[in-house]
């Protein structure tokens, strides 16, 4: 099957898949004709076992390493084990904080920050953070809209200055050449909006950080 067919099935992005290919993780067959990637069932089930994986946090390098046979998986496991519990232990810590900060009444005011700025800065040190950290998506957003539109009005201006001169002057260009030269610099124009519609979605999706998320 074809890497679109893939998509659908594990619920994975193609640079997801692709990301996994570059790391040694997967290495599906290709047409000789036309050297498209042809996935098999085995490529499915070890992406659905990558992802799986990756949802547990473990890291690329430890894939690798799982893939090549020199990490155990239930060594691989313990190290789970140990960080979520570590991650449990600093969630429980949170949880106290608040207790204490609801049996003490205290108001956004008069909140006493000596104890409890200190504790979370120790969780901090460690890497641990409750905040809700989202990429702010809209500058890319809109560094892809305007190159899109520069070259799109390029094109445009390119099309208007042939149709302003074919209009304006006595001897015309064939109306067969007029169109054609229009379809040629058309076409470009309709790739331009079809990328930048992809663009958005892979930014929205947050497809950029691959290698992080997955």
């Amino acid at each position: 099957m074809l890497i679109n067919e893939v998509e659908s099935i594990v619920g994975l992005s193609k640079k997801s898949i692709r990301y996994y290919e570059e790391n040694g993780l997967l290495k599906p067959k290709r047409k000789e004709e036309n050297g498209y990637r042809i996935y098999d069932e085995e490529d499915i089930k070890k992406l659905k076992v990558i992802k799986f994986l990756r949802e547990l946090g473990v890291p690329i390098k430890e894939l690798q390493e799982l893939e090549k046979g020199t990490l155990k998986l239930a060594e691989c496991m313990e190290e789970r084990i140990y960080k979520i519990t570590k991650l449990e232990e600093d969630y429980e810590s949170v949880k106290e904080m608040c207790l204490e900060i609801q049996k003490s009444k205290d108001t956004f005011q008069d909140i006493d920050m000596t104890h409890y700025f200190e504790k979370m800065n120790i969780l901090n040190k460690k890497g641990f953070t409750m905040r809700d950290i989202q990429k702010d998506h809209s500058k890319k957003i809109k560094g892809a809209i305007l190159s899109s539109a520069i070259f799109s009005f390029l094109f445009l201006f390119l099309m208007g200055l042939i149709t302003y001169f074919q209009w304006i002057e006595e001897e015309k260009m064939p109306w067969f050449l007029y169109v054609f030269f229009l379809l040629v610099l058309g076409i470009p124009i309709i790739g331009i909006v079809y990328n930048l519609i992809e663009r958005i979605r892979e930014i929205k999706k947050g497809e950029e950080d691959e290698a992080s998320k997955y």
